[in-house]
């Protein structure tokens, strides 16, 4: 069996796992990130993009609010090719309580968080889809930020500075010697070889799982709250700016423009299994109801894909049937030694992306304190790979490098504009016959035909790239579509059931993919 030692075992590839990877590695740490699965495949990659001003929490959750507010200022500088600076606007609607608007403006200035009243007119100027009687506008630092690009470049940050990184590794076992956890036995799960790693200190950075982990180390009273949510895609921007309805957080009440999309959110569900993705056609009518609230006419758009992602909401006091939605926003650093008198072992969960660095700040600051060492932060002001010119990503980018070399190179996903150049380079860095985790990458299918005229030209590409057999690119190409049917049969109705059907005229019928050739 293989051995590996490390300073520092991350168990977890979402945002916290990969930020507490980056932090570590950037003080000095010998670091081992590993994951079940993909990097940013769980809650980080199940969510509707937003990077928090504060705003939505500054009336019932004032101190998620305070530390959204100061790391929305720390990623714009450290991570800006990972966001675009969309700006939020809070409506209040004629579905709304006016007189939420000044409890709202009330909680941004005890917050901190920039709050402008703008004139309704103004705001109807820039978002003319906007419902027309609105009666009340602020302007908050809302935006919108990648999460694949923003995970990835701490994990190739971190590789540079002699992490190890290992997706679809999962912990099968958490080593303890007496008092002490030393380290995690890991399989591959795609080739059932397993691995041990050595650690001076083990990091449950799981999310949604972290009380699974904790179990296996022994430790009692990990509690994880898992709120399932179910966020829809739109299939083209029907707003620029961040949408929030003014009142207390509630489902189907912000729409964010990502990339070329829209994305309606979200449901909060109590759920006893962190890998629950139930999709309940009552909850996708319902959301398509809210649209409406804030952009009349939305049902008549294109809904592209539907998905849901499960929050690690974690609550030490409170019972199993808690309404998720009363459960703070904040994270919760756990460490073992200090609560269980278990040493070289520390939890995080909770929180929100908006506030992963924050938390992996602390996490490993705990590290160093269980070390014995004072190993200063710099991932406030270190730049992630790709963002060192400090310029936010504009929506407008990809075309015009496309543009650029419009004779030079074929264009493989259209609605993406994905070159056979970066898919290529992508397979060969990735070293993954799983289209899927090309998709996260790239966001290649990602677009209005959700992989229907792409998928194919990028699974031959796939298999002559490296000689993979035909079977297995087969497999690729039934994975891919699969996954995506299952973020699609819940929204079909209009174009998209159009759509749909010609995939499967596609597929079925010209390519008739159940019946490929070996």
């Amino acid at each position: 069996m293989t051995t590996l030692s490390a300073d520092v075992l991350v168990i977890g590839g979402g945002a916290t796992g990969a930020g507490v990877a980056w932090d570590a590695a950037l003080r000095g740490f010998d670091v081992v990130l590993v994951d079940r699965a993909d990097l940013a495949e769980g809650t980080s990659g199940r969510f509707h993009g937003l990077l928090h001003s504060g705003g939505r929490y500054a009336v019932k959750d004032p101190h998620a609010a305070e530390e959204c507010v100061a790391e929305n200022a720390v990623l714009r500088r450290v991570a800006a090719d990972c966001i675009e600076d969309t700006g939020g606007f809070f409506v209040t609607t004629p579905f709304d309580d006016p007189a939420y608007a000044d409890r709202f403006a009330e909680g941004c200035r005890d917050t901190g968080v920039p709050c402008e009243e703008i004139d309704p007119a103004r705001a109807l100027r820039e978002e003319p889809r906007l419902h027309p009687e609105i009666s009340r506008v602020f302007r908050v630092p809302d935006g919108s930020i990648d999460v694949w690009k923003t995970v990835w470049a701490m994990a190739r940050g971190a590789q540079q500075r002699g992490a190890r990184v290992l997706p679809y590794h999962g912990v099968i076992a958490v080593h303890r010697d007496g008092d002490e956890v030393t380290g995690a036995r890991l399989r591959d799960e795609r080739t059932g070889e397993e691995t041990d790693v050595e650690a001076r200190v083990t990091v449950n950075a799981a999310g949604a799982w972290a009380g699974h982990i904790a179990d296996m180390a022994g430790i009692e009273g990990v509690r994880i709250l898992p709120g399932r949510g179910i966020m829809i895609a739109m299939n083209h921007r029907l707003v620029n700016t961040v949408i929030n309805r003014c009142q207390m957080p509630t489902d189907g009440d912000i729409l964010v423009p990502i990339r070329t999309v829209s994305v309606i959110g979200t449901t909060d569900e109590h759920t006893d299994d962190a890998d629950d993705h139930t999709v309940h056609q009552s909850e996708v009518d319902a959301m398509l109801d809210d649209g409406e609230k804030l952009v009349p006419g939305f049902k008549q758009a294109r809904a592209l894909r539907v998905w849901t992602g499960v929050r690690p909401l974690f609550e030490d006091a409170k019972a199993s049937d808690t309404d998720t939605r009363d459960v703070t926003r904040a994270h919760a650093l756990l460490d073992h030694a200090e609560r269980d008198g278990v040493g070289r072992f520390v939890t995080i969960t909770g929180g929100k992306l908006t506030t992963y660095r924050l938390m992996a700040e602390e996490t490993v600051d705990a590290v160093c304190r269980q070390l014995g060492e004072v190993r200063a932060c710099t991932s406030a002001t270190v730049p992630l790979p790709g963002s060192e010119s400090g310029e936010y990503y504009k929506i407008g980018e990809r075309l015009a490098r496309k543009e650029a070399q419009l004779t030079d190179e074929q264009l493989i996903c259209e609605c993406e504009m994905v070159p056979r150049g970066r898919l290529e380079e992508a397979m060969r860095r990735r070293q993954t016959h799983n289209l899927d985790d090309i998709r996260r990458t790239l966001r290649l299918g990602m677009g209005p035909c959700q992989g229907g005229f792409c998928i194919y030209r990028a699974t031959g590409i796939l298999h002559g790239l490296d000689g993979m057999s035909t079977e297995a690119a087969n497999g690729a190409l039934l994975g891919f579509l699969q996954e995506r049917w299952k973020g699609m049969w819940p929204i079909l109705y209009g174009d998209q059931l159009r759509q749909a059907r010609l995939d499967d005229w596609i597929f079925q019928g010209v390519l008739d993919v159940e019946h490929l050739p070996s």
